[in-house]
This record gives structure tokens, C-alpha cells and sequence, in this order.
């Protein structure tokens, strides 16, 4: 026996679910086993010693690999056989310099690509999944028995009471998605709303929204990159939802300024992002960072929460108040899971065999990264300084910010 397949077969005995192996000229386990794996190549063989989950997983989108099993079985078996992607993610001081000089002396795709890559995949694939408002960011289960679509509802009221928002008050929305926030914020607290989006399918979507719900004149969508904004410091309110980990590292403090400068002196920012679950990883271990960037989020890069709050103070706001929603997320992501597999046959008529599988690992993989703390999912609410106020003023109005967070129990 030579030593990776001693190592697969130690691997083979210590997982949590029973699993067999087919490949050409072999296989292992029997017919009862939670999960089975079809390999069609004997190299894939080492990939699972060896732990390289997203090869594998890889593998499954070419297809020259099928499962069968459930998937929360199956990513019971992946989270075993990953061991700690967190740990394995990590690089040296070179590794991290040397990726920090690629990413700043190398052309990059355009991020309106690399966007429209994943949000533009099909409207109709993502509505299989998403909540009747395409709500596509972490849902708020206020109470644990609240189904999806009101969870979602919970979040985006969630994110209005924390920014305070009032009737009249000039509000933006980075990264609006498919409205559902916009719509929100305008129906139930009087905003004037404006949101942004770098993908067309979305953009039309929300378009087409306003008019049907009666907000043209009070809600606004553009086709257009935040950066595009001119600094003018007069919106009350700033959202930004699941656009965070598009940014990218070396743009964090630009980005927080950017921000900063769109706002008016007091007013609230809300940033809703994924984080790193560990300081100083690039990505996650195990080629699952790999399989995320190949078939999901090209582009997307990660950061923990530390040091976003970082970037956040250097680009001249002030953190507040900071939430992880990590188990909320988890929760999210298995009940997105759920409503794909209950409609596989209608999801491939919508998109390819490829983006379908990409789509299933996808979801319950990341499902499993925030149940065991390998992603988090952070609110980070924080303000621009008013520096305008009146030194005799009295101390208990030396912010707009109040004193508790009551407001943000609802």
C-alpha cells in the first residue's frame, strides 16, 4: 500500500458518514452507504486523500465525478475530510506580498464582468430559490420557526431600523440587488431611494419593479458603478449589502471613503458583508477558495471582520455597532438549498448541467462554511462625524446616534 492510498484510506475510516467509492477498475464500501461517489477518474482518487475538496468538487461540475446521497450527508463527509480549510488557506508573509503585488501591477477583468458573471446568470434560476422579493444576502429569523420568505422580511426591516431611516431622508442602496431593500425602505419608512447595480438582468428587473408598485419619482435605479457618484455628502443613508466582498482588499479603504464622502456629515452608514473566519488567510483551504473563484464569485475576495473595521476608520467613519450573523446565515443558505434540490428538473431547464451543479455544491457548501465558523457574516453600522456642532451644545446631543440600540429591537 503506498502512502496516499494509506492516507485515503485513514481518511476513509475517521468520516462521520458511511461513504463508498467507485472508480475504473475498483471501488470501496457497499450499496447501503449515506454517500456514494462515482469517480470516472482513477486520479481523483489522491484529490479525496489528499482532502482537495474543491477539486473535487470541481470534478462534479465537469463531470467526471457523481454523488449520490443528500446533501447535508454529503457535506458532512466534505467537512471531514477538509479538516480545517481555514488553517490550510493561510499563506506566509511572501505569499501575501507577492499576491498583493499581482493584484496591483497586473490587469484585472472588469468588475462589471466579473458581477454580471454571477447575478446575470438567469432571473428566473435565481426565483426557483430566492424568496418572492429575490432577497439574495443573509435572512434575520428573528424567531427560529419563521419560514424564509418572512425571515427575509425580518432582515430588511432589520437594516432600516439600524439606520434610523425617516420619512423624507435621501437614501442609497450599493449593490441594490433585485430591489428588495429599495422597495422596503420606500413603502414602510418614506425614503427617497436610490439604488445602484452592476448587473443588467437586475437593473431591468428593478426598473420594471417601480412602475408596477407605483414608486417612480420616489425610487431611482442606475446602471453604474458607486465609484461613478459624485462626493456630494447628501444622503442621509447608506446601504450596502452582499457588495462588499466584490471590493477586494486593496480597495477596502477607498471604498469605505468612498462611502463617507457620499454622506452627509452625521449621517449612517450600514455595511453588510462576508468575512474571513480566520486573520490571515488569503482564502479558504482545500481548493474550496479555488471553487469558488472558478464558478461562483470570480474576483471575490474576503477579509475578517477586523480589519474591514479597520479599513472602515481609515476611510473617516466610525463604527458603532457590529453584528455576526453567521448562524443566520447557515440557516439562509440550507433553506436556499432545500428549495433548489425540491426543483432540479425545473432549474435545468433554466440554466446548464454545469452552473446547476456548481449551484448545489455552491449553496450547502457554504451552508457548512458558516456553520463551523470558517465564513461570518457581519453588520457594521457607522457613522460620519458632524463636526458642525456647537461646543455649548449639551453632552447628551453630541451625536445622532442614541444612547442604546433599542430602536434596533423592533
Amino acid at each position: 500500500m503506498n502512502a496516499w492510498s494509506a492516507a485515503l484510506e485513514s481518511q476513509l475510516q475517521s468520516l462521520p458518514r458511511s461513504l463508498a467509492l467507485e472508480w475504473p477498475g475498483g471501488k470501496h464500501g457497499h450499496g447501503e452507504s449515506a454517500v456514494r461517489l462515482k469517480l470516472r477518474q482513477r486520479g481523483l482518487l489522491l484529490q479525496l486523500a489528499r482532502g482537495r475538496i474543491g477539486d473535487l468538487a470541481d470534478a462534479y461540475v465537469r463531470g467526471d465525478l457523481d454523488i449520490e446521497g443528500t446533501l447535508p450527508d454529503l457535506m458532512s463527509v466534505a467537512g471531514a475530510l477538509a479538516g480545517d480549510p481555514v488553517r490550510r488557506g493561510k499563506r506566509g508573509a511572501w505569499g501575501r506580498w507577492l499576491a498583493q503585488w499581482v493584484v496591483s501591477h497586473t490587469h484585472r477583468p472588469d468588475r462589471a464582468e466579473q458581477v454580471r458573471f454571477h447575478y446575470d446568470l438567469s432571473d428566473d434560476f435565481y426565483a426557483l430559490w430566492l424568496d418572492p422579493m429575490r432577497v439574495y444576502s443573509c435572512a434575520y429569523y428573528a424567531n427560529t420557526d419563521l419560514p424564509l420568505e418572512e425571515a427575509q422580511k425580518a432582515k430588511l426591516d432589520l437594516i432600516c431600523r439600524k439606520l434610523q431611516l425617516a420619512r423624507g431622508q435621501r437614501f442609497l442602496d450599493v449593490g441594490a440587488g433585485w430591489g428588495g431593500l429599495l422597495v422596503w425602505a420606500a413603502m414602510h419608512y418614506g425614503v427617497q431611494a436610490t439604488g445602484l447595480t452592476l448587473s443588467c438582468n437586475q437593473f431591468n428587473h428593478v426598473r420594471r419593479l417601480i412602475e408596477a408598485l407605483g414608486l417612480v419619482g420616489q425610487v431611482d435605479v442606475k446602471l453604474m458603478d458607486y465609484r461613478e457618484l459624485a462626493p456630494s455628502g447628501g444622503f442621509d443613508r447608506i446601504a450596502s449589502v452582499g457588495m462588499f466582498e466584490h471590493v477586494g482588499r486593496a480597495n477596502l479603504g477607498p471604498y469605505f471613503q468612498t462611502l463617507c464622502d457620499l454622506l452627509r456629515p452625521g449621517g449612517l452608514l450600514l455595511n453588510h458583508g462576508i468575512a474571513a473566519g480566520g486573520l490571515d488567510h488569503d482564502q479558504l483551504g482545500a481548493g474550496m477558495g479555488d471553487f469558488i473563484e472558478r464558478h461562483i464569485f470570480p474576483g471575490g475576495e474576503l477579509v475578517h471582520v477586523s480589519r474591514a473595521a479597520q479599513a472602515l476608520c481609515r476611510g473617516g467613519l466610525e463604527l458603532l455597532d457590529a453584528e455576526n450573523l453567521r448562524p443566520h446565515y447557515a440557516r439562509t443558505l440550507w433553506d436556499w438549498s432545500n428549495r433548489l434540490e425540491s426543483q432540479l428538473e425545473a432549474a435545468r431547464s433554466m440554466t446548464s448541467e454545469a452552473n446547476l451543479r456548481a449551484y448545489r455544491l455552491y449553496l450547502a457548501g457554504s451552508a457548512l462554511c458558516f456553520e463551523r465558523g470558517w465564513l461570518s457574516l457581519y453588520q457594521m453600522l457607522a457613522s460620519k462625524s458632524d463636526h458642525r456642532q456647537e461646543p455649548e451644545r449639551s453632552w447628551a446631543a453630541c451625536s445622532d446616534y442614541p444612547f442604546t440600540r433599542n430602536h434596533m429591537l423592533g
